[in-house]
Order: structure tokens, then C-alpha cells, then sequence
């Protein structure tokens, strides 16, 4: 049980912040199951991130009034408990006030999983393995959440949670601690700030992408979620090839807000919706991600104390990033799939016109999709429902099967072009990370001039 223990710490904090995201390949099948609209759908994403965000300062300065392990135990128990909630919700309104607890919960556990490793590991090994956890589990909840979507449902979820946080509840308790000391340092500002940017960027491939591949190009939630694992497993390779180049720690961070710009820049002009086209960029952001979020982790709680407070600094700062991307970006693409409608409609006209089909099943067919463009309003239209109940003669059928591929191709072209702004914008955040990093690596050398 003691070996046991320090790994299911680790998993906890996995867990929690794979939470910020796994959710997101489910959307659609939760909007279905609970009769729901989009925008309230969308906030059981952005509820999660916006509590997290705003609790983790808060919950920090409890634990140092307080036994870490208990506070880690009740934390570890309310995620539980909710994430048990969220499976069984009834309700839209049901399942974001369950997803609100389960990030009071999960910001407990965080911070207390810390405290715990450390304890267990020693201060350098038990941080290290914090900020790895969290690093793996913000990387690999869309593809994990998308996977048992996929196989299983929505609900699946949060059930798998259930019985591993279950575990981590005497294992929380289980750890003995030394009385932490009592110096307080200042929060490093340029490391929590170019977090919160960096994070603000990365809400664009781990959120955005996972939209264009399903609702842009119609991809299942099972072939988003492989896609989209290149980013996870580029994130595992940074660090071997980090220790392989040997970069100074600062180049180290900037390399990675850099990469990660160039592949929200390759994401934004894709030259066609061929899921080959995505690798190279994705792979690109995930070693980006895993060059910087550890680092710029560790370098704002290197040395400072409390230490659990200063770890709360880096959660809000990593989690008020993503609200911060969420709200930039959602309406800007938003509003550029709107923009682009009339002329796919216009597109869709055309290529109905020009189609070699008798003049009745043209009539036929430009009406069962101007029904689906109406009743689709507002998203990329799925239009073979309307080719599936044309009343068309046999012979009319290979021709309008074609039509069907050219038109689908239509829509991805126009969907590519609705998410390019906002891939950009992505881009220009991780530049000013950038910015952020490199003005943090000047600070102490000026210091030092000084």
C-alpha cells in the first residue's frame, strides 16, 4: 500500500486537470441526451475551468492553516463524489453545478497532492512529479474523454473517475508530513503571467482543433480523439529531447512558446481537411507544451513559500488562461462561421445547378438542403440527411452521390476558412508568452547590472 501510495497521488492530479478538457469531444452527445442548447452546453466546459481558476489562490492559503492530508482526503472525496454526480445529472443546470463541486473538490486535491508528493518524494522529485501529472493529464483529456465517448457514453466519463479517486482517499491519508516552514515569498509575476498566456493559446489546439475535426469536418469523436493524441505524445517526447539538447532553461521556454505559434499557425491554414494536414502542426504544439508548462510551472514556485500557495498561483494562472482563450476566441469563430454561410450557401447553389441531374430532382434536392441549411442554422450543416430522403430516381443517384462529395468538400473548405482567425489569434497569444518569457529571462540579468 505505501508503494502504492505516491502513484495514486500523481493520478489524482492527472485526473483533475485532464477534467479542464475531457469533456470536450462529449459536448455534442450532452447537448443531445439532455435536450440542451449550445451555450448552455458550452458552460459545462467553462464552469470547471472558471471555479478552478478562481478558487486555487483561496483553497492555497487553507492549507496553511490546516493538515494537508485531511483537506487532501475531503478534497479527493468531493471529486469523487461529484464526478459520480456529473454521470447521473438529469439536467443541464444539474450537471454544471456538479461540474462547479467537482472543481471545488479537484482544487483541494491539487494542492494537497502536492504538499503529499512531497512529502513522499522530497521537495525536488515530489514537485517534479506534480507538474508532470498535470502536464500528462491536460494533454490527454480530449483524447481520453473523446475514447469513451466514443465506446461507451458520455457518462463514462466521469464513472472511471469515481473508483480511482476513491483509492486516493486513504492513500491521501495515509501520508505523514513535517510541519512546513513559515517564510512567505511574493508570487513571481512574468512566470505566472506567460503561463496564463501560453494556456490562453493552448485552448485553441485543445479546444478549437477537436471542434473543426467534428463539427467542421465531420470527423467521429473516436477519429478526433486519435488525431488528436499526436499532441500528448509530442508533449512525452519534449522532455527526452530537452535532456538531449541540453538548452538552457530560459531558451528552453521561449523554443516552446515559439513552436507552439507555429503550430497554431499551421492548424490555421491547413491546405485541405485531409487529417494528415494536422500532424506536423500538433506535434509542433505539443512539444511546445511539454518544453514550457513544466518549466514555467516549477520557475514560479522555485525556492518560494509557501509552497502550496504559490502552486495555487500557477493553477489560477493556468486555468484563468484558458476562460481568458475561451472568451477571445469562441466569439471570434463564432462569428466567422456565421460570416461564412452565405457564401457556402451561394457555393452550395451553384454546384446544385450545374449538377447533371434531371431539372425535378434538382428542384428535390435544392429544397431538402435549403430545409437542412434552415434548421442547421448557426453551425457546419451535416447534409446528407437531405440526400438520404430525396426522392430521386435510380439513375439520378451516382450523379447526385457526387454532388454529395462535392458539396461536403464545399463545407470543410468553408469551416477551414471560419476557424483560421481564430488559430491565428491562438498564434499571436503564444507570441506574446513569448514576449512574457523572454522579458523574464532580461529581469535578472538587469538585476544583476543593477
Amino acid at each position: 500500500m505505501r508503494r502504492a501510495v505516491a502513484p495514486l497521488l500523481a493520478v489524482t492530479v492527472a485526473l483533475v486537470l485532464a477534467d479542464s478538457a475531457v469533456v470536450t469531444l462529449a459536448l455534442p452527445d450532452i447537448l443531445l441526451h439532455l435536450d440542451t442548447t449550445v451555450s448552455q452546453v458550452a458552460w459545462v466546459l467553462i464552469s470547471f475551468n472558471l471555479v478552478l481558476g478562481l478558487v486555487a489562490v483561496p483553497t492555497a492559503w487553507a492549507f496553511t492553516r490546516t493538515q494537508p492530508r485531511i483537506l487532501s482526503a475531503l478534497g479527493i472525496a468531493v471529486f469523487a463524489g461529484a464526478s459520480a454526480w456529473c454521470a447521473v445529472a438529469p439536467s443541464i443546470e444539474v450537471l454544471i453545478l456538479a461540474r462547479c463541486v467537482q472543481a471545488l473538490g479537484g482544487a483541494l486535491a491539487l494542492l494537497g497532492c502536492l504538499e503529499l508528493l512531497v512529502a513522499e518524494y522530497g521537495e525536488r522529485r515530489g514537485v517534479a512529479a506534480w507538474v508532470t501529472a498535470g502536464v500528462v493529464g491536460t494533454a490527454t483529456g480530449p483524447v481520453v474523454g473523446g475514447l469513451l465517448t466514443e465506446a461507451i457514453s458520455w457518462q463514462a466519463i466521469f464513472v472511471v473517475q469515481v473508483p480511482i479517486a476513491v483509492l486516493a482517499v486513504p492513500a491521501a491519508l495515509a501520508v505523514r508530513m513535517a510541519p512546513a516552514p513559515t517564510d512567505r515569498h511574493r508570487p513571481a509575476l512574468l512566470p505566472n503571467l506567460t503561463l496564463a498566456l501560453l494556456s490562453a493559446a493552448l485552448t485553441a489546439a485543445l479546444f478549437l482543433l477537436v471542434l473543426l475535426l467534428v463539427d467542421g469536418w465531420g470527423r467521429s469523436a473516436a477519429t478526433a480523439a486519435i488525431t488528436v493524441s499526436v499532441v500528448p505524445l509530442a508533449a512525452l517526447a519534449a522532455g527526452p529531447l530537452a535532456r538531449l539538447l541540453r538548452p538552457s532553461e530560459g531558451v528552453e521556454t521561449a523554443v516552446g512558446c515559439f513552436l507552439v505559434a507555429g503550430g497554431l499557425v499551421g492548424l490555421a491554414i491547413p491546405p485541405s481537411a485531409h487529417l494528415a494536414w494536422t500532424i506536423a502542426p500538433q506535434a509542433l504544439v505539443g512539444l511546445g507544451l511539454g518544453l514550457t508548462v513544466d518549466r514555467l510551472t516549477a520557475r514560479a514556485m522555485h525556492l518560494r513559500l509557501p509552497r502550496v500557495e504559490h502552486a495555487g498561483w500557477t493553477i489560477g494562472a493556468r486555468h484563468v488562461g484558458v476562460m481568458v482563450g475561451l472568451a477571445i476566441l469562441t466569439p471570434v469563430f463564432t462569428a466567422d462561421l456565421q460570416d461564412a454561410q452565405v457564401p457556402a450557401q451561394e457555393a452550395i447553389t451553384s454546384l446544385v445547378l450545374d449538377a447533371p441531374l434531371p431539372a425535378q430532382d434538382k428542384v428535390t434536392l435544392a429544397r431538402a438542403l435549403g430545409d437542412e441549411l434552415t434548421d442547421q442554422r448557426g453551425q457546419v450543416p451535416d447534409l446528407h440527411r437531405a440526400f438520404a430522403a430525396a426522392d430521386l430516381a435510380p439513375s439520378s443517384r451516382p450523379a447526385a452521390d457526387a454532388l454529395e462529395r462535392d458539396l461536403d468538400s464545399q463545407l470543410e473548405r468553408a469551416a477551414t476558412r471560419a476557424f483560421r482567425d481564430s488559430f491565428l489569434l491562438g498564434g499571436a497569444l503564444a507570441l506574446l508568452a513569448l514576449v512574457s518569457s523572454l522579458a523574464g529571462l532580461a529581469a535578472p540579468r538587469v538585476r544583476r547590472a543593477a
